[in-house]
């Protein structure tokens, strides 16, 4: 008698060790939560883990009242790992790329609200290099009167030049080189003003693009009121 009863404890002890376990492996599931997918075939499939059928394609996680949790991506290989990285820094660098340029627009039209903005300071740019020119062509005028100078004390040893002492002709060949520092620089200063018409000739071009909606925009204003 006693034996039977041991034998039949022991059968319900296990039964409900079993149906334990299920229960903890339901909730377990429940906990983590189903994936779902379409498979290549078409097939949709279910599972309490992520679907291998499915890696290469998106999985989505759902709860246990059915609300999507995650979307799954797809799992690459290295090499398509790679590629799509590619991909995403070369668009990353062109939203970048984008973004810049709207803050520099933004940065031309706060200091350039209107052409006569931007003409003055063109002026102003240009007058700069010109009262820089001045100055340079004032000291060339009387760097040319010092080599006046130094080619008539010259004309005494016009027959035999080597005579000449050694600080006048010092003298001549410095004025020599002074002359040719004066003449690229004036050169260069020409450049700098081709420079500066050609920066303001852009930035107008890009100006009138950005003033034509706001115009619009401030006119449309207008007629509103």
């Amino acid at each position: 008698m006693t034996t039977a009863r041991s034998s039949t404890d022991f059968q319900l002890s296990a039964c409900a060790w079993v149906v334990g376990v299920g229960m903890w492996s339901l909730a377990s599931a429940q906990a983590q939560g189903i994936y779902t997918c379409t498979d290549s075939k078409g097939r949709r499939i279910t599972s309490d883990r992520p679907i291998v059928e499915c890696l290469d394609r998106e999985q989505r996680q759902l709860g246990k009242t059915g609300i999507v949790r995650q979307v799954v991506p797809p799992s690459y290989t290295a090499d398509e790992r790679a590629k799509l990285e590619d991909k995403q820094r070369v668009e990353n660098e062109i939203k970048a790329r984008a973004a810049e340029e709207k803050r520099r627009e933004r940065a031309l039209l706060i200091r350039y609200p209107n052409q006569a903005v931007h003409d003055k300071e063109r002026v102003e740019a240009l007058a700069q290099i010109d009262e820089v020119i001045a100055a340079v062509n004032k000291r060339e005028v009387a760097l040319k009167q010092q080599r006046k100078e130094v080619e008539a004390e010259l004309e005494f040893y016009q027959a035999d030049p080597s005579k000449a002492p050694f600080w006048l002709r010092r003298k001549l060949e410095d004025s020599d080189k002074q002359m040719a520092v004066q003449k690229r620089f004036l050169e260069e200063q020409a450049q700098e003003k081709l420079r500066i018409n050609q920066r303001f000739d852009e930035e107008l071009l890009k100006l009138r693009q950005l003033w034509t909606p706001t115009a619009s925009a401030a006119g449309g204003g207008a007629v509103k009121r």
